[in-house]
Formats: structure tokens, C-alpha cells, sequence
């Protein structure tokens, strides 16, 4: 499963703290992961995934009353590793620079 999430407190302040916060609880679940501009992806079991997003909520509460959380969610049951976070960005890349592959 590969779950595309963004959260943030809901409030006045700046959100980099409390982003950076949970970028880093992130990379210390061991789980597949990347972030760029928008989003950070992470992949795992379903249990894995709701655990550290908990995490990032209980984060972002200590920075503003209320949590706004963005989720899409990419469950493929049974498809092992060929449909990991490395192998679609790859096969994108592959098709970028031959487009009759």
C-alpha cells in the first residue's frame, strides 16, 4: 500500500516546524518513504501507515488547535513489490526517456 499524505496545523502560525516534525517521524518509522513539495509518500501495511500518521497528528496538535490531513491512498492487494514507491517512479522515468518502451 502506498498512502500520498499531507498534514499541517490549522491556525495562524508558520506549519514548517510541525511539517519538518512529522517529515521525521516519518523517516524514522524504516518504512519506504519520499517527500517532495506537496506531499510525502509512504509505503507499508495499512496498520504501519495509520500508526505514523497518527504520530503526525499528534504532532501537529502541539502546533495549533485544530489538524487538517490530505490523504490519497494506493492499496493493491497482493502486488507485492512491483508496485512500490521505487518501481512506479522508475517506470515513469523509463517511459520519459524511451517512449516506445
Amino acid at each position: 500500500m502506498i498512502v500520498a499524505f499531507s498534514v499541517a496545523p490549522v491556525g495562524p502560525q508558520h506549519v514548517g516546524d510541525a511539517v519538518a516534525e512529522c517529515v521525521r517521524v516519518v523517516r524514522e518509522s524504516g518504512l519506504p518513504n519520499e517527500t517532495n513539495a506537496m506531499f510525502t509518500n509512504i509505503e507499508g501495511e495499512w496498520d504501519e501507515i495509520q500508526a505514523v500518521l497518527k504520530q503526525c497528528i499528534d504532532v501537529c496538535e502541539r502546533y495549533g488547535p485544530r489538524v487538517s490531513l490530505v490523504m490519497k491512498l494506493d492499496h493493491h492487494p497482493g502486488a507485492g513489490h512491483e508496485h512500490s514507491l521505487a518501481y512506479k517512479k522508475d517506470r515513469v522515468e523509463r517511459a520519459l526517456q524511451d517512449p516506445t518502451a
